[in-house]
Parts: C-alpha cells; structure tokens; sequence
C-alpha cells in the first residue's frame, strides 16, 4: 500500500533537499521530539541557527516528516512500499535511504506514541430492555402507545460501569437497527477490511 501525499505535504518534504542531507537527521529529531512533547518553536529557531536555513524551511521540514511518519506507521506500509512512496518526491537516493532509516528506526515508537493518543472509548457490556405498551389513558380510552425501554451497561477503561437509559419507539428503533445492519454489511466489503487491517 503506497502513501498519497498531498500536494501541501510535498511542498513542506520538499524542503528537505534545501536543508541539506545532513540536515534531516537533526529535523527528524525535531519531528520526533514534536510527536512525544507537541510543538517547539524555540528548538525550530535553535536547529535553524545550527543548520544556517531559515526557521520556515525547518517548520516546513518538520511538518512533513511528522506527517510522513505518523500515517506511514499508521498504515504500518512495508520498506518497499515507503520507498515508492517517497520515489515520486524525487529525492537524491541519499536522502531517500536516511528516510527509509528513519522510519525503520521509529515506526513502532510512532505507534506507541500515536495509540496512546487515541480516544478512550468505553465498551459494551450489556443490555436490558423492556417493552412498555399504554392501552389507554383517562382522555383516550382505546389507544396503544408503545415504548422499548434500554439499560446500555458500558465498561469504561479503567473497568468501571456505567449505565445509559434509552428509551424510543419500535420505528425508530427498527430503523437504528437497519442502520448498523448496513453499517456491518459495508464492513464486510474489501475497500473496508483493508482499513480496518491497515488501523491495527
């Protein structure tokens, strides 16, 4: 699988050439530092005093190379494959192989670093339910209004429970329920397990 790269994410690799070959394995520091801590403006201005080229050109390079590595460990995309990926870059072979060597070097803390930052979703548990029908009230004597009540038992991260109460019609809940069921029916399509592979 290749990576697609924009055409603002080729601008900001193609100041890497302009840096210098030697420059990218102190702006894949940079990179890496920016994923582990966030932003660092200050140490951007020390590396380009360090380097003599301009602060933008080391943002530019930064940003890219964070890009560059965060979806290709994403992706998790073969050696070949992240070389193909940066071939239509139209970098020296130099510079293409310390980015080969970055990658290799990193893609597993980038995944550690980036599945830390995923969202924490609580998980399903359980499910009551009843149905409460009403057969009449005291202004209607024959109507028939029913009701599907839920109890949605959750197991939060830290393994503790909490419960959501729902409640709905029959149509609507009908209509929920032909609504994942598509959803599970386009899950079992190739274009979607391929994701869902490339997500792990």
């Amino acid at each position: 699988m290749l990576l697609v790269l924009s055409a603002e994410h080729r601008a900001h690799l193609g100041c890497l050439p302009r840096a210098g070959d030697a420059a990218v394995g102190e702006l894949g520091r940079l990179a890496l530092e920016q994923l582990r801590r966030g932003a660092a403006p200050r140490a951007c201005e020390t590396a380009a005093r360090k380097l003599n080229i301009g602060v933008d050109i080391v943002q530019h390079g930064v940003e890219g190379l964070v890009y560059l590595l965060t979806e290709s460990s994403k992706l998790m995309i073969s050696e070949v494959d992240f070389q193909d990926s940066i071939h239509v870059l139209g970098f020296s072979d130099e510079l293409n192989k310390s980015l080969l060597q970055l990658y290799l070097d990193n893609r597993k803390e980038i995944r550690s670093i980036l599945g830390e930052l995923a969202p924490r979703l609580p998980s399903y548990h359980s499910l009551e339910w009843r149905l409460d029908v009403q057969l009449a009230s005291r202004s209607l004597r024959q109507q028939i209004k029913p009701a599907v009540t839920m109890k949605l038992h959750l197991n939060n991260q830290n393994e503790d429970q909490t419960a959501q109460v729902l409640q709905t019609d029959p149509a609507t809940l009908l209509h929920l329920i032909q609504q994942l069921e598509q959803a599970l029916g386009e899950m079992k399509m190739n274009h979607c397990r391929r994701i869902v592979r490339n997500m792990k």
